[in-house]
């Protein structure tokens, strides 16, 4: 549970509360709870997959095993992959929008650049991550948070929460394609639940432990956001609060003006800084791991000689997320990543309806009705298209390109390389560093 947690605390709600505030004014709360439902859903159905099968591949094995087609498995595979490295690039900007109060006089494209040469430097060096470590990051994370509603709690109350008039839509008028739109945007703060499948064999008695943990996680989470996020736009005027390059800082510095600023924006810089190297780290690894399997080219496969880290990987992931973080904005990256991973639990929440239906297949401890994963399925999809609809109607199509960019990417990659359907189905499992073949 403290992994789930821990996993989705961080760079989404601590760097997107102001910009969701942009797109649905006062009602940034109703964009947090859609996105729960969006996540509940498919949360449901990954913890009814967990107790299935409890096997670390994730997205492509529970692909591979309903679909039996190679190609989807692998471009659903690789796509949760790069939607880390998406999400690594949003929190960059994330860290250097809350820097930028420190370094007032940096540009924050040179601190987005100095954050990702260090997290890179560090990855090289080698760190190995450690549940103490990840429980202590946790606690701060959500510490930083429970401080934004304590200390706002009493300004509860003081605005209309239905008002959606924003920066966006001056008017006023609220519709389903509005909040559909910001919950895209809000969704990026739920991203991380869908990685506790991937470690699901080495939770004891996964059948009846493993649903519990996963919806604790996403019910704590929720429960926060939605605290946090109504706290922020009782305490700051929305139009200010999208303004503030560091939204919670600016919650604080109003609510409670005797804590310093500095704390909190130090306690918001470690909260991504921990999300942004978590994902390096991990990101690095199964990049290695891929290529030792043949999944992708063989010279990312390489170990530095005395680091024995994935020196090649590490180089190329420096590459590629600088680029995604010095051409994409905040809002651009984090919709991005929500539209890569919400197309994979589109397939996956499918995946379940195949496999409930096909006998002999096995029962799980935690069995949810076929609604449940049509349900997850149906809303990823409106989610999905209603992004692209308003993207083409006000042109910020971003977050498609580089989310359709990256799925071509890998669908070429699949035709050049024609890799085995047996590695495929552990895409998101290879072999780490250090383990044998």
């Amino acid at each position: 549970m403290i992994y789930g947690v821990g996993n989705m605390l961080g760079a989404g709600i601590y760097g997107l509360v102001g910009k969701a505030a942009g797109e649905l004014g006062n009602m940034v709360w109703l964009g947090f709870f859609a996105s729960m439902i969006a996540a509940g859903l498919t949360g449901l159905s990954y913890a009814s997959l967990g107790s299935r099968y409890p096997r670390a591949a994730g997205a492509a094995y529970i692909t591979h095993r309903a679909f039996g087609i190679t190609a989807i498995s692998y471009v659903v595979g690789l796509a949760v992959t790069m939607s880390g490295l998406t999400s690594l690039a949003a929190a960059s900007q994330v860290f250097a929008n809350y820097a930028h109060a420190i370094f007032t006089g940096v540009p924050i494209k040179w601190v987005v650049v100095v954050f990702i040469l260090t997290l890179t430097v560090i990855n090289y060096v080698g760190m190995r991550e450690s549940a103490w470590v990840n429980a202590i990051c946790t606690a701060i994370e959500a510490g930083g948070l429970l401080l934004v509603i304590a200390v706002g709690a009493r300004y509860w109350g003081s605005v209309d929460y239905f008002d959606a008039s924003s920066i966006k839509n001056p008017g006023g008028d609220f519709s389903v394609s509005l909040m559909l739109s910001g919950a895209v945007l809000t969704f990026y703060a739920f991203i991380g639940f869908e990685d506790l499948l991937n470690i699901s064999e080495e939770v004891r008695n996964p059948r009846r432990n493993f649903p519990l943990a996963l919806l604790a996680a996403l019910g704590i989470a929720a429960t926060i956001y939605m605290a946090v996020c109504i706290t922020a736009v009782s305490v700051v005027p929305h139009a200010q609060l999208a303004a503030a390059s560091g939204p919670l800082v600016e919650v604080v510095r109003i609510a409670a003006p005797w804590v310093p600023p500095m704390l909190f924006t130090v306690v918001a810089m470690f909260a991504v800084t921990n999300t942004a190297l978590l994902n390096h780290i991990m990101g690095s690894r199964l990049v290695y791991g891929m290529a030792r399997q043949g999944l992708l080219p063989a010279l990312l496969g390489r170990l530095h000689p005395r680091r024995n880290t994935p020196h090649v990987a590490i180089l190329l992931l420096l590459i590629i997320v600088l680029g995604l973080a010095l051409v994409g904005d905040i809002k651009a990256l984090a919709s991005a990543t929500s539209l890569l991973l919400l197309g994979s639990f589109t397939l996956v929440n499918l995946a379940l309806v195949v496999l409930k239906r096909r006998p002999g297949e096995p029962r799980g401890g935690f069995e949810v009705p076929l609604a449940v994963p049509l349900g997850g399925a149906g809303v990823a999809v409106a989610f999905i298209v209603n992004r692209v609809i308003d993207g083409v109607r006000s042109g910020e199509l971003a977050p498609v390109y580089i989310a359709g960019g990256i799925v071509a990417a890998i669908a070429v990659l699949y035709l050049l390389l024609r890799p085995q359907a047996a590695a495929v189905a552990e895409v998101e499992h290879p072999k780490q560093v250090g383990e044998t073949e």
